[in-house]
């Protein structure tokens, strides 16, 4: 059987580890070509070695903080670059500073929004005129179940996931006849390094995040990969402006 990705190209922020690692590992496993950034350059390195070696995919990569403008460029011209074209793009980058709304400061605050909206916004605007010239285009943005369901300590969290829904509705129906879907995916708890990690350091945390999870446990990141690679594929061409959630029920319609 053919891979439904073969001949794709895509690129892949916050792809050196989590989610994001996962996200590449399924779209290579689909036949596409992979351009990867983050902001960990040792870890983009050592994923892009897996990915290459081990699934013998052509990769490509740059590490650098993609909520500056210049990175952002950088990454999504690097697709063209290399492989002479950009198919798709996964807006996997962020990660939340995640504590009560009374505790941040300027700063975590600041990052919050950085990590989660600006590096979407700058790789979507450089990215669209791209797929608009070819006709086609794929991009989905990893959004977050929380905004929907008020999680606690999510709040500022959430108010850029929130800009990220909302952001894709409007691309959307702007470049819907361009031939270019945008679509988010919004997990709820997902067993990433991240989740373990406040597993271990605060369980009764943990355990409220998977406590509004009907199905009783987080998500495998590979069940989230999974929908991404729907989204990105051809099978999805009348899919658009929608907001996806991958929750094990935490929310409904």
């Amino acid at each position: 059987m053919e891979k439904k990705l073969k001949g794709n190209v895509a690129v892949v922020t916050g792809a050196a580890n989590g989610i994001g690692l996962a996200i590449a590992e399924r779209l290579a496993r689909d036949g596409a070509k992979l351009v990867l950034a983050d902001l960990d350059e040792t870890g983009l390195k050592q994923a892009s070695a897996y990915l290459s070696k081990d699934l013998r995919v052509e990769v490509a990569s740059h590490a650098g903080d993609l909520s500056e403008q210049v990175t952002a460029e950088k990454t999504i011209n690097l697709a063209t670059e290399a492989f002479g074209k950009l198919d798709i793009l996964v807006n996997n980058a962020g990660g939340g500073i995640i504590k009560a709304f009374a505790d941040h400061t300027p700063e975590t605050l600041k990052t919050t929004i950085d990590r989660n909206l600006w590096t979407v916004l700058w790789c979507s605007w450089y990215a669209v005129p791209k797929m608009r010239k070819q006709g086609y285009g794929r991009i989905i943005n990893l959004g977050a179940d929380s905004v929907r369901n008020g999680l606690w300590d999510h709040a500022a969290y959430n108010a850029a996931k929130g800009g990220v829904h909302g952001l894709t509705t409007g691309l959307a129906r702007e470049f819907a006849k361009d031939g270019i879907t945008v679509n988010t995916v919004a997990p709820c708890a997902v067993n990433t390094p991240q989740m373990v990690a406040i597993t271990k350091s605060n369980p009764a945390l943990a355990a409220k995040f998977v406590s509004v999870i009907p199905m009783g446990r987080p998500a495998d990141m590979a069940e989230v990969a999974s929908m991404v690679s729907y989204l990105a594929s051809a099978e999805a061409s009348f899919v658009t402006g929608q907001v996806i959630s991958v929750n094990g029920g935490s929310t409904m319609l």
